[in-house]
């Protein structure tokens, strides 16, 4: 499954990479730290709980 990030609400905290460390990091996007997917494939339970952990409800289905 797929996920959307909207980078604009991402805080950079870093939550969604406990989840699925090597397919998220945290990269500078204009001088702020944000999450950007690498390999966007993640299972149905992995993306559950990337949004339920996201503080800022940053990432989707997509």
């Amino acid at each position: 499954m797929k996920i959307k990030i909207d980078i604009p609400s991402c805080i950079g905290c870093g939550a969604c990479t406990t989840v699925a460390d090597e397919r998220i990091e945290l990269e500078n996007v204009n001088g702020e730290m944000k999450a950007v997917v690498k390999k966007n494939d993640f299972t149905d339970d992995e993306v559950t709980e990337m949004i339920e952990v996201c503080p800022t409800d940053a990432i989707s289905k997509g």
